[in-house]
């Protein structure tokens, strides 16, 4: 359990350092977007509402989101009419929602940053945005002393990832018995293992989050790949993959070479970031698992 003390730790460090030394009272925050809300969690300051709290909270463990956060309804659909009686100083948004640009604006001033773009590795824009937000908010200070915790916990998870290093290591979500989705570079978990000098096996773009299903034999040209298996598959998958002679086939599986990762945020920011690192030390440390 060391990797989850070491998550445990980083995280504590981030809100330590984002409680002091604030020059004004905390602005009440509202998020549409769910990147933006864990920036905002990352600097010490909790939204008062966010978008798509229930599915946030069921496929999400960290960061815990209280109970009196209100929802606000799904991110492409919010209820502005809440959301005006909530009454934020600051609507936490991003390009994805830029239709709803003026009627977010009729209700407060909006901090629209980005995170996601085509061909980019998202972790630098994840620790531009702390800045970002922090001068937004007016918290510098705080945001500074985040980075440098992330950026410090980031480095000692790489150090103590060195020894798996001899292999790459492919990032999958299983969907169903046949297909999965892969990170590549130019996705927050992709991103993040380059950070932690781990070699992706995946080198193409993968539309800047992952990319649509793939058929699982692609996993046959990456036969010296450690395969990480991000999210539990679903159930129909787990057992159709338990009679495959596909999946059994492939050099990872018979060679014993699977880890599987919780389900995580793939369009998070600086928490997810941290818990990815400590969630893949674990599962890389503890040895292989069985998914099927």
């Amino acid at each position: 359990m060391i990797q989850r003390r070491t998550f445990l730790t980083a995280a504590g460090i981030l809100l330590a350092a984002s409680s002091s030394g604030r020059a004004k009272p905390a602005p009440r925050l509202a998020a549409i977007d769910w990147a933006m809300m864990e920036t905002a969690i990352a600097l010490g300051h909790m939204p008062v509402a966010g978008a798509e709290l229930i599915r946030y909270r069921a496929d999400v463990e960290q960061p815990v989101i209280p109970q009196d956060v209100v929802d606000l309804g799904l991110r492409g659909s919010p209820n502005f009419e809440l959301l005006q009686l909530v009454r934020p100083d600051l609507i936490l948004s991003s390009p994805y929602y830029t239709q709803y640009r003026a009627r977010l604006e009729g209700i407060a001033p909006v901090l629209s940053l980005t995170f996601f773009v085509p061909g980019e590795p998202p972790l630098p824009r994840a620790f531009a945005a702390l800045a970002d937000m922090g001068h937004e908010i007016g918290d510098t200070a705080a945001a500074a002393r985040v980075a440098e915790a992330a950026d410090a916990a980031l480095d000692a998870a790489a150090a103590r990832l060195a020894p798996f290093r001899d292999r790459p290591v492919a990032l999958i979500d299983i969907g169903d018995a046949r297909h999965m989705r892969m990170f590549g570079f130019d996705s927050l978990f992709g991103s993040t293992l380059e950070r932690l000098g781990l070699t992706n096996a995946r080198s193409q773009p993968t539309a800047f989050g992952f990319m649509a299903p793939v058929p699982l034999e692609s996993l046959a040209d990456m036969p010296d790949a450690r395969v990480v298996v991000i999210g539990p598959p679903p159930l129909a998958a787990r057992r159709a993959l338990a009679r495959s002679v596909l999946w059994r086939a492939l050099p990872p599986v018979t060679q014993n070479r699977v880890h599987a990762l919780p389900g995580l945020n793939p369009f998070g920011a600086i928490p997810t970031v941290l818990r990815f690192a400590a969630e893949l030390e674990r599962a890389l440390t503890s040895g292989p698992t069985t998914i099927a």
